[in-house]
């Protein structure tokens, strides 16, 4: 028999993975914001792996991010679909913990160098040298970083999560 899932509890995760992802965003704003930037929060991009909740969470997370980050609109609006793209093909894809950070990255190296170039105005750079630098960045908040974060989850997940 499935075991029935708590509103409350999902609820309840992807509230508290948004509020994470903007805090780290904040906190490393240095890094966090530009053509090249490592987000420290792009670490919670693995955890559709671990509960769907990570996919509004996530969303929420960097359209707020962006926003109190000082972002303009489209770069509020589009990055955080970016990233939405990412966690929820990122879910569709968590049978196999090892690509679940990859459409993050993708989607995230394809969309944030058009907001770059067209809403920041940043031109003298060609599109193609900004999917190289954005998807830089992606790999190593989401991979790198991401895969570390995921080890330590997987080896304490029966207290997360509410899987037992």
């Amino acid at each position: 028999m499935k075991k029935k899932k708590n509103p409350v509890l999902w609820l309840t995760q992807g509230a508290v993975i948004a509020a994470v992802y903007v805090v780290l965003t904040l906190v490393f704003a240095p890094i966090s914001f530009g053509p090249m930037q490592v987000r420290v929060s792009e670490i919670l991009t693995i955890l559709p792996l671990f509960t769907s909740a990570a996919v509004p969470g996530l969303f929420i997370g960097c359209l707020l991010a962006n926003l109190f980050g000082g972002a303009i609109v489209w770069d509020i609006l589009f990055g955080s679909i970016a990233t939405l793209i990412g966690a929820a093909v990122g879910y569709l894809l968590r049978f196999n913990r090892w690509l679940v950070p990859i459409p993050n990255v993708i989607s995230n190296a394809l969309i944030v160098p058009l907001v770059l170039q067209y809403g920041y105005g940043m031109t003298d750079v060609p599109y193609i040298w900004m999917v190289v630098y954005v998807a830089a960045g992606e790999l190593i908040g989401c991979y790198i970083m991401g895969e570390l974060f995921a080890s330590v989850l997987l080896k304490y997940k029966r207290y997360m999560f509410g899987r037992k």
